[in-house]
């Protein structure tokens, strides 16, 4: 199952947290949110469909992003996990550790955010920029 989630850049991405990536559905960002690589998301956690949901939850899940922004592409690998509670209304946070709360869509992920290619966050710095980001579970 792939599904796709549109967010924007915005201008204090930093993009430099080493254990965490998110995208919220906020518009506002301060630079301590050094995770979030986008704003003005078109669904969060609790926005998911149900099917999508469930088979996150499935034990045994294995999770693909796909973060698209111009030409860049960043690809990284999770797990699902039954505990998930994906129930946050505005962000989705990937993460690097098994600590599940609302925002989490995935754990044990391969990669976080300060993995994130500097040419690909200098694009992500701008409001203009579009991204697309992917979730795909097998």
């Amino acid at each position: 199952m792939k599904f796709e989630i549109q967010f924007s850049g915005h201008e204090n991405i930093r993009s430099n947290h080493q254990k965490t990536i998110e995208i919220t559905k906020e518009s506002h960002l301060t630079p301590q949110g050094d995770c979030i690589i986008g704003v003005n998301a078109t669904f969060s956690c609790y926005d998911l469909p149900q099917e999508l949901k469930d088979k996150l939850k499935k034990p045994d899940s294995k999770v693909t992003f796909t973060i698209n922004v111009g030409d860049h592409s960043f690809v990284m690998a999770g797990q699902g996990h039954p505990n998930l509670i994906l129930t946050h209304s505005e962000d989705i946070v990937i993460r690097k550790s098994d600590f599940i709360c609302p925002r989490t869509l995935a754990v044990k992920c391969n990669k976080a955010s300060d993995l994130l290619p500097s040419d690909m966050v200098l694009l992500l710095q701008d409001p203009k920029t579009k991204g697309t980001f992917i979730i795909t579970v097998d």
